[in-house]
């Protein structure tokens, strides 16, 4: 495994990083018990991962406790979030501080290495830092957070909004950011202020369905084609990202996907989520693997640095 600083935060971490979340949950959405994600949480552990995801909204926190109660508490990096406003109402402070003791419990810590306010939209950036933030400083003093950051809603915020206000707030030490191959638009608007100020990054959307999905790639490319957004021949290829599987490239769009966004300047943590260990050890051997050829990293920026919103597909219902 190859490890990292996580920003200022002094913490190393692991460049894959588990996500507990996404379409499988652990594999708990198709059928697994809590006792089989927990051991597919170990087996990342014992692959050298020692960073990990969770929320209280995948389901998936009692699968990480479980998983804890088998690997020295100080060996592992622990992230969770709460959610500020769902169903158009806003969490009190107090909640906030009740999901973060939910979650201590379930996880059965004593501490959050670092706990992230879940999904925060601009409009919704001055609760968070007005309302909620100094709460979270409150239990940053008690220690039952080590560290403070906040997750982007990339699914309806697509060009960074919220995040271009947080990094200018000091009390945010750490940034989840959508990134992949066809939503570039981090490289501008959030890396080159986290890497000046310290701020560590935690990429979800590295892969999505559409980099898995061979016939919506194309399908996806032609209508922007159509559309005037890529090139024309792009959009008449049934396989438009085929240039990047070669003697010397990814040994697939899975695993170019996961080496573009492992390899660009700014990220520390590649998030990636699971239901089964062949499927683990693959997104971890990509995520080890050299980064693209230049020359294919910059077709990608040439052919689709300028894109927003493609392919950012979501699972809690909550569509661009």
């Amino acid at each position: 495994m190859q490890y990292t600083t996580l920003g200022k935060t002094g913490l190393r971490v692991s460049v894959a990083g588990l996500g507990t979340g996404g379409f499988s949950r652990m594999g708990l959405k198709t059928g697994k018990s809590e006792d089989e994600s927990a051991r597919l949480i170990l087996d990342a552990v014992e692959l050298g991962v020692n960073f990990i995801d969770t929320a209280p909204s995948y389901g998936t926190e009692g699968a990480v406790g479980k998983a804890l109660k088998h690997i020295p508490r100080d060996q592992v990096v622990v992230a969770t979030k709460a959610s500020i406003h769902r169903d158009d109402a806003w969490s009190s402070p107090e909640r906030v501080v009740a999901s973060l003791d939910n979650s201590l419990r379930l996880m059965g810590t004593d501490y959050i290495d670092v706990f992230n306010l879940h999904g925060i939209e601009a409009h919704e950036y001055d609760y968070a830092l007005g309302t909620i933030a100094p709460v979270l400083l409150e239990q940053k003093q008690k220690g039952k957070i080590r560290h403070v950051g906040l997750t982007e809603n990339p699914i309806v915020d697509f060009t960074n909004e919220a995040l271009k206000r947080a990094l200018n707030d000091p009390v945010w030490e750490v940034a989840m950011v959508g990134f992949h191959m066809m939503h570039q638009g981090a490289r501008a608007n959030v890396f080159p202020t986290t890497r000046r100020k310290g701020i560590g990054t935690l990429i979800m959307f590295a892969v999505r369905r559409i980099f898995a999905d061979p016939p919506r790639i194309a399908r996806e490319i032609k209508e922007l084609a159509a559309k005037g957004l890529v090139e024309k021949r792009l959009g008449e290829s049934d396989d438009p990202l085929g240039f990047l599987v070669h003697d010397g490239g990814a040994a697939s769009v899975i695993d170019a996907a996961y080496r573009f966004a492992r390899h660009e300047p700014g990220v520390d943590v590649v998030l990636f989520g699971t239901g089964n260990a062949a499927h683990l050890r693959a997104n971890v051997a990509s995520l080890l693997r050299p980064p693209l050829p230049e020359a294919d990293r910059a077709e990608l920026a040439a052919l689709f640095g300028h894109l927003k919103g493609v392919g950012l597909d979501g699972h809690e219902g909550r569509p661009r």
